[in-house]
């Protein structure tokens, strides 16, 4: 029975993205960040009680990645679609058009890179490109400060559809490029060994300390550059 309890929590991610999705279509944006936080929880979990239950299975590595491409590529772009759509309430049908294939961009790259995720046998104690779950940090990051921050840089990445749309391909990209990028899963809280994820913390506190909730907007960035950073490790 043991070896059912992480197929079953990873589709409690998959049940969590699907209600992120419905919610985002909804415009009720800050139920959609909230069901995929949930999702993360999940996320995590499943491959936590795999590694105890010693249950690792192949469908449960294929079913992760399926349960992640909505949880984390289908359910930011509806909310990126929203956000986009609320700063150009007045677009044509065919502007609309435009701007769905616009966002499609972001769950078809999380799915690429799912694929190649599950095959590259190089990426198990790093990654290759941006995880798809950092990807939507990012996403929920923006949609939870857009409602609640007046910052002018909030305004500048969700208040222009071009921002949206530019943001949306650029978070795209990272998850299909080949940037190497330390995983955020710790063994221990040494700092020997965690140099680059204690850096990034320290970053992301300072960056929060000058400029407030936006602050959180800068999670991916912080990742980028801590990333690149911990070479000189």
């Amino acid at each position: 029975m043991k070896k059912y309890i992480p197929n079953f929590i990873t589709s409690l991610n998959l049940a969590s993205g699907f209600a992120a999705v419905i919610f985002a279509a909804d415009n009720n944006i800050l139920m959609a960040a909230g069901f995929i936080a949930v999702a993360m929880v999940f996320d995590f979990c499943d491959g936590f009680a795999a590694r105890v239950l010693n249950a690792r299975s192949a469908i449960g590595k294929e079913l992760d990645s399926l349960a992640d491409v909505v949880s984390f590529g289908v359910a930011p772009a509806v909310i990126m679609y929203q956000l986009m759509m609320a700063a150009s309430p007045s677009v044509g049908h065919s502007v609309q058009l435009i701007m769905i294939f616009a966002m499609a961009v972001m769950p078809v790259c999380a799915a690429l890179r799912l694929a190649v995720f599950n095959l590259d046998t190089t990426q198990a104690t790093s990654f290759r490109g941006l995880p798809t779950p950092a990807n939507a940090i990012a996403v929920i990051s923006l949609a939870v400060t857009s409602g609640i921050s007046d910052s002018s840089i909030i305004a500048f990445l969700t208040g222009n559809p071009v921002t949206i749309v530019i943001t949306t391909i650029v978070l795209s990209l990272l998850m299909v490029s080949r940037i190497e990028l330390f995983s955020l899963k710790v063994s221990n809280l040494k700092l020997k060994g965690n140099e680059s994820r204690y850096l990034m913390l320290l970053m992301l506190v300072i960056a929060i300390a000058v400029t407030d909730i936006a602050g959180l907007t800068l999670i991916v960035p912080v990742y980028i550059v801590a990333s690149l950073a911990s070479r000189w490790f």
